[in-house]
């Protein structure tokens, strides 16, 4: 009974997670609109992110040090290791991100970003050896990916762009370390303040990168309009990257990699309703986004419902 309580508690937890991610989708939108940033404003959508994940840091930390009743500090030999991590899981995932979502189309880019649960599983099997690669894993990737490529089916197809779609798969790839190296570092830190730390840090980097980019490029910052609305969708998003990734890297403390990352391919999914519901496109949706999660679902249900007598974790 310990067992299916445990699975229930990390489905909810993951589910929660995947939800607040999901609704990232439509409060960027909406939050570029309220801060009067267009999509092909790379310099600045990487500069809000950077804004947005500084103060998601220190939202982390504050709540923490608040929690704990002292002011959580790392000591000095965490310092690499959290900017290992930050440059993976904040830095380079992002900024690969969006400079690649302005060299293609956003379908292009929700494929290829749901590579992110491949890649944290094979990183963590094959290459970290925190677990073995199964059958069973194997085919829950290929239903999940098979999901995300169902919800972003058009008549148009898919084309790989290498500088669009190439640098989305460098992004989904640092997430994949990113995932394996929160498993390794919550084996001996606190993951609380490793994801606080690093996302401040990565926070700090992706302004310096936007703001040098806009000087480079002579660009000036666009005027909010709303000024109130637009502190309110920033701090939202900020709580959700605080929210979710600390979540989800205690979530990868205590199971293995591949039971976790396997719900990433719920992201896309949501987020396509959300933004329907939220961004007033709800006609939009039919049948193909309900056969899309029933396909997630059974990818997710292959990685985590083992049969009896099988295999125990290895993680």
């Amino acid at each position: 009974m310990e067992t299916h309580k445990k699975n229930a508690l990390i489905f909810l937890g993951a589910f929660l997670c995947c939800f607040l991610w999901g609704s990232a989708f439509p409060g960027i939108k909406i939050g570029y609109g309220l801060w009067g940033i267009s999509g092909s404003d790379t310099w600045q959508i990487i500069r809000f992110a950077g804004i947005r994940f500084l103060l998601a840091g220190a939202l982390v930390i504050a709540f923490a040090s608040i929690m704990r009743r002292r002011l959580l500090l790392p000591r000095p030999g965490e310092l690499i290791p959290i900017a290992f991590l930050s440059l993976f899981q904040t830095v380079g995932q992002y900024i690969f991100f969006y400079l690649g979502l302005a060299h293609t189309t956003g379908v292009n880019s929700a494929v290829v970003d749901s590579l992110t649960s491949f890649f944290a599983i094979i990183i963590a099997s094959l290459f970290m050896k925190m677990e073995r690669l199964t059958g069973r894993k194997i085919l829950g990737c290929m239903l999940g990916f098979s999901g995300v490529l169902l919800i972003n089916l058009t008549p148009e197809g898919f084309s790989f762009r290498p500088l669009g779609d190439g640098l989305v798969a460098l992004s989904a790839l640092c997430y994949g370390v990113s995932s394996a190296l929160i498993k390794r570092y919550s084996a001996s830190h606190d993951t609380v303040l490793f994801s606080g730390f690093q996302f401040m840090l990565g926070g700090a980097v992706m302004i310096l990168v936007g703001q040098s980019g806009l000087a480079l490029a002579g660009e000036r910052s666009t005027s909010v309009a709303e000024p109130t609305g637009a502190a309110l969708i920033l701090l939202y998003l900020a709580l959700v990257s605080s929210v979710a990734y600390t979540l989800w890297g205690i979530l990868l403390r205590s199971s293995d990699v591949s039971k976790i990352s396997i719900f990433g391919f719920m992201n896309p999914v949501i987020g396509v309703i959300l933004s329907a519901l939220l961004l007033g496109e709800a006609g939009q949706l039919g049948p193909k986004h309900a056969a899309a999660l029933l396909l997630i679902a059974a990818g997710i249900a292959a990685v985590n419902i083992a049969p009896k007598n099988t295999e125990q974790s290895h993680g």
